[in-house]
C-alpha cells in the first residue's frame, strides 16, 4: 500500500530501486531516523512482493507501541493512508497528538548514529574518507540524523540511496540545498530531486543554481530559466559549460526582453 508520503528516500523504494538487504532492514525498522519515514516505508513493504521483506515488516508492524502509534497517528502531518491502514488493524489516532514525531516509534538497528560519528570536526577530505569506509545503513543513518559537514560529503556519495537520504533529512535547510545546487561533483539524481521539490525552487538562489550547474537535466534547467532576471540570464548566454538549449533559450528571452 502507498503510505502517501513524498520524500527523496521513500520514491527509491516507490520505485523499487533499493536493494533487497536494504529493504529488509527498513522492513525491520533500522533504517528511518523519525516516525514518519519509518511507519510509511512499513506501510510501503507490508505487502512487499519479496515474502522475508513482506514479513518482516508486518512483524515490526505487530511489535509498535500502540500508544505511542496512536498518538502519532492523531498528528495533523500524518497521511490519510497511513491512518486508514492502522485502522483496518484496529488501531485508531489517539485523543492526544503526539507534538514530536523525530525519534523512531521503534528503535530496532544495531548501532546509534551517536557512536558512528566520529568523522564529526575532521578536515573535510578525511572525514569523506571515514565516512566512505561505512556500510551503507550507516551512512544512510548519517545522511539523516549527521551533521551538516556530514551531509555536504554524503550527498555526493556514490550510493544513490545515500545521497537521497541526505535530501530527506529533517535537519536539511534551504541554504544546504542551495549549496548542493553549486556543487560540481554532486549526482544528476540529486540535482533532478530538488529541481521537481516546488518549495526548494521557490527560492531564487536554488532556482538559479540548478540553471548554472552543468549536470541539471535540461528539461528542469530550461523550465526555471524564465524566472531568472536579466543579469542572471546574460551569463547563462554564454556559459559554455551548459546545455546548447540552455544557452538558446537563455538568449531568446533576453531577446525577447529587449525587443518587447
Amino acid at each position: 500500500m502507498d503510505p502517501g508520503l513524498r520524500s527523496p528516500l521513500i520514491d527509491f523504494f516507490r520505485r523499487g530501486e533499493v536493494a533487497q538487504d536494504v529493504k529488509l532492514l527498513a522492513a525491520q525498522g533500522a533504517l528511518a531516523p523519525r516516525a514518519h519515514e519509518q511507519v510509511a516505508l512499513l506501510v510501503l513493504l507490508a505487502d512487499d512482493s519479496a515474502t522475508d521483506i513482506a514479513t518482516a515488516a508486518q512483524k515490526t508492524i505487530a511489535a509498535l507501541p500502540p500508544g505511542p502509534l496512536a498518538a502519532f497517528l492523531a498528528r495533523s502531518d500524518v497521511t490519510t493512508e497511513m491512518r486508514e491502514f492502522f485502522a483496518a488493524r484496529g488501531i485508531q489516532p489517539a485523543a492526544v497528538a503526539a507534538t514530536s514525531a523525530d525519534e523512531p516509534l521503534v528503535d530496532t538497528s544495531a548501532e546509534p548514529v551517536s557512536e558512528i560519528s566520529e568523522a564529526t570536526g575532521k578536515p573535510e577530505e578525511q572525514e569523506r574518507i571515514l565516512l566512505s569506509s561505512l556500510p551503507v545503513i550507516q551512512r544512510m543513518k548519517l545522511a539523516m540524523k549527521g551533521t551538516r559537514e556530514q551531509r555536504a560529503v554524503l550527498v555526493r556519495d556514490s550510493n544513490r540511496l545515500v545521497a537521497s537520504a541526505v535530501l530527506s533529512s529533517p535537519k536539511l535547510t534551504e541554504s544546504e540545498v542551495e549549496a548542493f545546487t553549486k556543487m560540481g561533483n554532486v549526482s544528476e539524481d540529486v540535482l533532478r530531486v530538488i529541481g521537481m521539490n516546488r518549495s526548494w525552487v521557490k527560492n531564487y538562489a536554488v532556482a538559479a543554481g540548478l540553471c548554472r550547474n552543468p549536470k541539471t537535466p535540461p528539461v528542469i534547467a530550461m523550465q526555471l530559466i524564465h524566472r531568472l532576471n536579466e543579469r542572471d540570464l546574460k551569463m547563462l548566454s554564454i556559459d559554455r559549460n551548459i546545455s546548447e538549449a540552455s544557452r538558446s533559450l537563455a538568449r531568446k528571452i533576453l531577446t525577447k526582453t529587449k525587443y518587447g
